[in-house]
């Protein structure tokens, strides 16, 4: 009989906890559908995520390594978190690759296929893959460089027992790029000496010996910490190649902060030489993107030359306010990977960014208005609003006054608005998320952000990706671009356009807009 009397408050209790837990579950978004979460850029499952490591390119996968702390989601505890994709577009993520231990964490760097096996690492007649990396070291001020391979596509790794291969008994020693350097027969490392604004190249035979070959500094914007460098030879539009040398820097970005800088010259294996023409004015930087959120931008190696592009990707953020982002469980997004190129100009050349061509199999429907007035373009629009936030849009222009400015006003729900506005007689290009959502975590993260705007032939060009917290535009082709966070409190995205000035005679001689679909990873680990 007491067996019968307890049963239905066991019942009652066991019932209250299943609806307890069903509350939970319906108020708690399921991974990847979270508040902000990009639904086409790349981020981690739960954890924090900094600059993009190791980026290769073997048997029909692009690696994706980043600094990740598996323990959290603000930084700390450097690991090389991993994942892999076919298309660029719809990435799998992978168990931690390398972690931290021995009181060394795994700070940046990069990987190879070492096709030739000059590192004796390969197995069975088959190319292993080395990653190169920085080993920091928690308990003394030293950095120095370690190598790591893999002889399963990438799934496991190996520590050599020979680490560190390149010591230079320094505190700040950082973010090797290895390329296998074809005229010398040898491999070419490029690592950042932060504070002094240079960096130095190494050769080495068989990636284990290391010796100086030359070095790059004293150019450019020095007001800060150089990191994460890239050295590769990039296409000209129009024929030929020259050189492109990348040096991410922090502070001292044209934002304020973070930010991505390059030279264009040549290199012989040793030496770089910046191009004259292109950097007269050494003191003058030469920015790959004049947002706030674009930093530690490297290439993919080993891309095939029947592929012919140089791709590469930032990390989406800024160490100003990296660590307070408001986003759960995650922290931090990568840009779309970019196609590169160098474009000559009556100034020099100019690095070209393109989102990757594979970015389009995400559009769902859309259209196109031809040959309208800015009314005719607004009517068109207002009835093409975007429910999910996520959509590309390309406007052209065949008749820019000389002065004057046009704006395309996104407006995020109710209240949220960016603005990014074409200003003919500066010569400019601004985005001002001053009003575009949340920005009470940090009070540097609200702002009106500009790049340069060269109008050639009175032709304007514009290329927007909308995500649900970011946006990124490309102008004239990819040669002037900005990179945003946007946090906006709905994802409905609403267009228009606004012309000021002396625009009497502008008409938009196409105007494009397409719904993207999201892209999901394929599949989660969890991490320790």
């Amino acid at each position: 009989m007491r067996q019968h009397r307890r049963f239905p408050h066991a019942l009652t209790l066991l019932t209250l906890l299943l609806l307890l837990s069903r509350l939970v579950a319906a108020e708690t978004p399921p991974l990847f559908g979270e508040k902000w979460r990009p639904q086409f850029h790349f981020t981690p499952v739960d954890t924090w995520m900094n600059d993009p490591n190791g980026m290769v390119f073997y048997d029909g996968e692009y690696h994706l390594f980043y600094q990740n702390n598996p323990f959290g989601n603000r930084w700390g505890h450097m690991s090389w978190g991993h994942a892999v994709s076919r298309d660029l577009v719809h990435w799998e993520h992978l168990p931690l690759a390398l972690a931290e231990e021995d009181g060394v964490m795994i700070f940046s760097g990069s990987a190879v296929v070492d096709w030739k096996n000059t590192s004796g690492f390969g197995k069975g007649g088959q190319p292993p893959l080395v990653a190169i990396y920085t080993g920091h070291y928690t308990a003394k001020p030293l950095q120095n460089q370690h190598l790591a391979y893999s002889n399963d596509r990438g799934r496991t790794w190996t520590k050599f027992a020979g680490n560190p291969v390149l010591d230079l008994k320094m505190a700040d020693f950082r973010d090797p790029k290895v390329r296998w350097h074809e005229p010398t027969s040898r491999w070419v490392m490029t690592v950042a000496l932060p504070k002094e604004a240079k960096v130095h190249f190494y050769a080495s035979p068989d990636l284990k010996q290391w010796s100086y070959a030359g070095e790059f500094g004293g150019a450019g914007a020095t007001n800060g910490l150089w990191e994460c460098p890239d050295l590769f030879p990039l296409a000209v539009e129009g024929g030929g190649e020259k050189w492109a040398l990348i040096v991410n820097i922090n502070p001292g970005g044209p934002a304020g902060g973070s930010g991505c800088q390059y030279f264009v010259g040549d290199f012989d294996g040793k030496r770089f030489v910046a191009d004259p023409a292109t950097h007269a004015q050494t003191a003058v930087p030469l920015w790959a993107d004049w947002g706030r959120d674009f930093y530690a931008a490297v290439s993919w190696s080993d891309i095939p030359k029947s592929d012919g592009r140089r791709l590469w990707l930032g990390w989406m953020s800024n160490w100003d306010y990296a660590n307070d982002v408001p986003t759960l469980p995650w922290r931090s997004a990568m840009t779309v990977p970019r196609e590169l190129a160098l474009r000559p100009t009556p100034q020099g050349f100019r690095l070209i960014q393109r989102p990757m061509s594979q970015l389009t199999r995400l559009r769902d429907g859309g259209g196109s208005r031809r040959r309208a007035s800015v009314a005719e373009a607004n009517a068109w629009l207002a009835r093409r609003s975007v429910s999910s936030g996520l959509a590309e849009l390309e406007l052209r222009l065949d008749n820019v006054p000389r002065s004057g400015a046009l704006a395309l006003v996104c407006r995020h729900g109710r209240t949220g608005e960016t603005r990014i506005e074409a200003d003919f007689a500066a010569g400019t290009l601004r985005l001002d998320r001053t009003r575009s959502g949340r920005s009470d975590f940090s009070a540097s993260f609200a702002g009106v952000h500009t790049a340069p705007l060269r109008i050639s032939e009175g032709r304007l060009n514009l290329r927007i990706l909308f995500d649900t917290s970011s946006v990124e535009v490309f102008a004239q082709g990819g040669e002037s671009v900005l990179t945003e966070l946007v946090l906006p409190d709905s994802p409905e995205l609403k267009l228009s356009l606004t012309a000021t000035g002396d625009v009497g005679s502008l008409r938009v001689n196409s105007l494009s807009l397409w719904p993207l679909r999201p892209a999901p990873p394929t599949r989660t680990h969890s991490q320790p």
